[in-house]
């Protein structure tokens, strides 16, 4: 059964575009790409001396899942009181995007049953597709040309919060979004997002854009309802457990939208 649309979310307007997170949402790479970050905020650790943790990839993703590595090398500086040098930091981001592409490159693979609704979509021509992600723009890229999905989407509707934006970040902040809604012409609430992660659905959330919040990439059942909550208490407006529900949740937005608005 839908979920209906909480009271105070924003009423959107004619839906005209899509816009969809990259990572769990469009490509099961977020585990594959946790996997080889961690070798690198291991060297981090390692090379600032901070003894006594070291992550695996589950480990990392517990605590930093939706950020990308910029966000997630801020955020370990907070969590272990040290500075990383900002030439350090460039080469680090580097390295730790050259690693993950390469996993990506070998082992990536489409969400179950995505394929065929992005097929659709894209021969329907109704909406126009894009891609907004946390992740650096060559990871996106390589992502979806591993997957054969590069071909939906027009190379200048892929952003990325750490690549596109003249001052990197990582969502939650709706910058992202913003830029990318700025970009292909169209406000917030023209627009409807798809999102797997809080940080993600906070983001296009804090834009303006209706939200339909994922859940068929968590592994257990127990961790799909728990995420459920999360996303719908973070403001999704919708959730689908599995992307044959897409239709059905796209026209549960599309039925709130009111022109005059």
């Amino acid at each position: 059964m839908l979920e209906q649309l909480p009271l105070t979310y924003p009423r959107p307007q004619q839906i005209t575009h899509i816009l969809f997170d990259c990572d769990n949402t469009l490509v099961l790479s977020e585990e594959l790409a946790f996997e080889a970050c961690a070798q690198v905020a291991n060297r981090i650790l390692e090379k600032y001396n901070i003894k006594g943790t070291h992550y695996d990839g589950p480990t990392l993703m517990k605590d930093f899942v939706g950020m990308n590595f910029r966000g997630m090398m801020v955020a370990l500086q907070a969590k272990y009181e040290f500075k990383i040098d900002d030439d350090d930091f460039e080469k680090f981001v580097k390295a730790e995007e050259d690693q993950v592409i390469a996993t990506l490159k070998e082992k990536a693979q489409p969400c179950i049953n995505c394929m065929p609704q992005l097929e659709k979509l894209f021969e329907e021509k109704k909406y126009g597709l894009a891609v907004v992600s946390s992740s650096a723009y060559r990871r996106v890229k390589a992502s979806l040309e591993k997957v054969d999905q590069d071909r939906f989407f027009p190379a200048d509707h892929i952003f990325s919060a750490a690549t596109s934006l003249e001052k990197p970040t990582s969502k939650p902040d709706p910058a992202i979004y913003l830029h990318a809604c700025k970009v292909i012409g169209k406000k917030p609430a023209e627009c409807v997002a798809v999102e797997d992660s809080k940080s993600g659905t906070l983001s296009a959330v804090r834009a303006g854009i209706p939200t339909i919040g994922y859940v068929g990439s968590y592994e257990t059942p127990e961790k799909r309802e728990e995420m459920k909550k999360v996303l719908k208490e973070t403001g999704a407006a919708v959730i689908m457990d599995d992307w044959e529900q897409f239709p059905e949740m796209l026209q549960s937005i599309e039925r709130s939208a009111s022109p005059s608005l």
